[in-house]
């Protein structure tokens, strides 16, 4: 897997700060990259960017790739993100929209080439109804492609010490899940051929990118640095599944 892209994007102050800004989680940047790798973006191509966030996975797709993306979170305002790709140069290239992806999506059917994910899917694709909801979109032969925090194994009910303080927080063992759970709930799913799933190997560089930026002082910021301390690289990795629509 090539990283160039992100290598030469990192090596610039002025994306470094833009990144430092605009960091949700561990950096988005090499996420796509390496999720791109399994199969090929062109310049013609629509892509349903779910959960954006500040728009770090839509940059990416835009000025890698050269295609047109819908770019849309629940949380993060989309006239922020229209600012922020206005100032990039990439606006005309890229509709902001402020989207629940649980709800119905208000776009065609077969409309897209691909349905692209960084970072997000986890929150709301924890069960057996999302991915089957999200294949009309996609054109016969697009794909969809996801990539996520999750785990090397599942902790069920033996969550380790170290860890426990963390998993009694609301929603943190509903959304980090164990890879093969995920290999489990995606092989169900019919309409779909499984192209990738795997650990990335960005794992490592893309969480030291994020952490880096983080300030100890900000509570919630402290919150992921004091986790991945107690984790140690023991439990995490960042999963990524790729699926080609049949």
């Amino acid at each position: 897997m090539s990283n160039t892209f992100s290598n030469k994007f990192v090596a610039n102050e002025k994306n470094l700060a833009l990144l430092k800004d605009t960091m949700w989680g561990p950096n988005g940047i090499r996420q796509a990259e390496e999720l791109a790798s399994h199969f090929t973006i062109t310049k013609d191509m629509k892509i349903l960017d779910l959960g954006c966030g500040m728009g770090l996975s839509a940059l990416y797709l835009v000025q890698a790739h050269g295609a047109d993306v819908f770019a849309t979170d629940l949380y993060a305002d989309p006239t922020d993100n229209h600012k922020r790709f206005k100032s990039l140069g990439i606006a005309e290239k890229i509709v902001p929209m402020l989207i629940d992806a649980t709800q119905p999506l208000p776009f065609a059917k077969r409309y897209f080439d691909v349905i692209f994910s960084v970072g997000a899917y986890n929150f709301f694709g924890d069960n057996k109804e999302m991915l089957p909801k999200l294949i009309p979109y996609v054109k016969k032969g697009g794909y969809i492609a996801v990539a996520f925090p999750g785990l090397k194994y599942e902790f069920g009910s033996n969550v380790p010490p170290e860890m426990q303080p963390f998993w009694a927080v609301p929603d943190v063992a509903r959304c980090i899940r164990g890879i093969e759970w995920w290999r489990e709930l995606w092989s169900k799913t019919e309409g779909i051929e499984i192209v990738n799933i795997s650990e990335m190997v960005c794992h490592d560089i893309a969480w030291k990118e994020y952490l880096a930026a983080r300030n100890p002082c900000i509570e919630d910021e402290k919150w992921d640095l004091d986790m991945m301390a107690a984790e140690g690289g023991k439990y995490f990795n960042t999963i990524q599944l790729i699926a080609k629509v049949i």
